[in-house]
């Protein structure tokens, strides 16, 4: 039986995230978890995820993600977000996302997060593909 909080495993991993932790996020990302940051492809398991992630994150100078909703249906937890994103001293990227995320055996399993990307790049124009 599951007794690990699924609201709490994913509050966690966002927590470490913000601070680019990945030595305390990737524990709680399983290893064929699935993981797809819409419109973006799939990949699987914490190197895809750090894959993804690690690059993005990489020109900022502080995130955080602020939850607005949260709530689990069983093992399934939606995340209605804020995240925030600093560029620069005065230059912050703001993008409303909504996670759905399914926590198995204390581990994200499946994570799909879905945004703007119009929104984004108006606000981050260095993402604007090439």
């Amino acid at each position: 039986m599951n007794t690990v909080d699924p609201i709490a495993v994913v509050t966690a991993f966002f927590k470490a995230m913000e601070t680019l932790d990945y030595d305390a996020a990737l524990p709680l990302i399983s290893p064929d978890c699935e993981y797809t940051n819409m419109p973006m492809a799939t990949v699987r398991g914490p190197a895809g995820v750090r894959a993804v992630l690690e690059p993005f994150f990489a020109p900022t100078l502080s995130n955080t993600f602020a939850f607005v909703r949260c709530f689990a249906d069983g093992g399934r937890v939606c995340v209605e977000r804020l995240d925030r994103h600093q560029l620069g001293p005065d230059r912050w990227a703001e993008l409303p996302v909504v996670g759905v995320i399914e926590v198995e055996d204390g581990l994200i399993r499946v994570w799909r997060d879905y945004f703007d990307l119009a929104t984004l790049v108006r606000q981050w124009p260095e993402l604007q593909p090439a």
